[in-house]
This record gives C-alpha cells, sequence and structure tokens, in this order.
C-alpha cells in the first residue's frame, strides 16, 4: 500500500508542475510570393496550437483526481496531445525561419554537410522539393543526427507522425494547405516551395547547427 500511495502522489505532482506555454512573436518581413494575409492567418493557426497543448494538459491534471471514471478521455487527450504539441513546435521553427528576410547560406558546417551529402545547395533543394511534394499533409523536414553527425531528411504526417526520435530539427517546410493556399493553388504548390526558399533566412537555419 505505501508504494502505490507514493506513485500516485509522485504522478500528481508531476501534473501540476507543467508549465503553461505562451505563443512566441516573430517578425517576420513582406515576403516574396507569401502574402500577408497567409502568414497572419498562419500566425493564428500556431496560436491555436499553442492553447491547445495548455488545454489539453489542464484537461488532464483536472481528470487525474478521478481516474477510475476519466481514463479513456485522458488517454485520448495524451494521444492528443502529440498533434498539438508537434503543431506548436513545427511551427516556431517554420515562423523563425522567414524572420529577417531572406539571406543565403554562410559559409561553415551546414554548408559544408549540405555539400558532403548532395554535392551541392541546388541538389539539395531537388532533393528536398521532392520531399515536400509528398501526397497529403504534413512537414518536409531536415534534422541533424548528432550520434553520427549527418544531416537526414524525412516527412512528417500531419504534425507528429514520422519525427524522427533525439533528432535536432535543422529545417521545418509546413505543406499543409493553409501554408499557401491564399496564394497558389494545390495543382502550384510546387511554387510555393520556391517561394518560401526564396524568403528563407539561411542564417537562422545555419546557427541551428
Amino acid at each position: 500500500m505505501f508504494s502505490i500511495r507514493v506513485k500516485m502522489k509522485r504522478s500528481y505532482s508531476l501534473a501540476i508542475l507543467i508549465m503553461k506555454y505562451e505563443p512566441l512573436s516573430f517578425e517576420i518581413p513582406t515576403l516574396d510570393g507569401i502574402s500577408e494575409e497567409t502568414i497572419k492567418e498562419h500566425l493564428g493557426l500556431y496560436e491555436g496550437y499553442v492553447k491547445h497543448v495548455n488545454l489539453i494538459h489542464e484537461k488532464i491534471e483536472a481528470y487525474e483526481h478521478d481516474l477510475a471514471s476519466n481514463s479513456y478521455a485522458i488517454s485520448e487527450m495524451q494521444r492528443r496531445l502529440g498533434f498539438e504539441f508537434g503543431g506548436m513546435r513545427n511551427h516556431e521553427y517554420y515562423f523563425a525561419q522567414l524572420e529577417g528576410g531572406g539571406r543565403p547560406l554562410p559559409p561553415g558546417p551546414l554548408q559544408e554537410k549540405i555539400v558532403a551529402t548532395w554535392r551541392s545547395l541546388e541538389g539539395f533543394l531537388e532533393h528536398f522539393t521532392r520531399i515536400a511534394m509528398t501526397r497529403g499533409v504534413g512537414w518536409a523536414m531536415l534534422y541533424h543526427d548528432p550520434h553520427t553527425d549527418q544531416l537526414v531528411t524525412a516527412w512528417v504526417d500531419e504534425q507528429h507522425l514520422g519525427q524522427l526520435a533525439d533528432l535536432d530539427i535543422v529545417l521545418a517546410l509546413d505543406m499543409w494547405e493553409h501554408s499557401y493556399m491564399r496564394d497558389y493553388p494545390p495543382s502550384k504548390k510546387k511554387e510555393y516551395v520556391t517561394a518560401f526558399f526564396n524568403n528563407l533566412n539561411w542564417e537562422v537555419v545555419a546557427a541551428r547547427l
């Protein structure tokens, strides 16, 4: 009985120590090929993810006071948390890359690894664009694997399915329709990818490595 009481107390303590997340602010200039209306609506959607991450934490904490009645609801909220948290964090990487406007990739470790892996920046862009054109909604991601010190690319479905564990996000490209539908029809979403890279602040991206 003593060990059970200790375990329950520890679980409750972990719940109440979770800090509330606040939306980040981003200084994004007028972009070429991505409208201000798109950015404004997109930022509002990001704030919704932050709101729902906090709401899920609050609800789980409240429901844990009656585990017998609420175990199913808690399980479903835990499943949903991955989606909402991924949406929050992915967008923070995305918008930070657009601050300061388009800037070229500076010399340094990221440039060296891109050239070593894809022979040139152009080769990387062709490869990454193919990932971005994956059917469905999700994200094209460039990671750094600290265990092997190499760059890795992947498609993340929705906001969370397929995120590679223990790898650091270096570059995040949102390929949900809300990212481009005001400016490009689905048949021309490749033009959105081009516009994204034209506005990308590579200095921000390189600093992540």
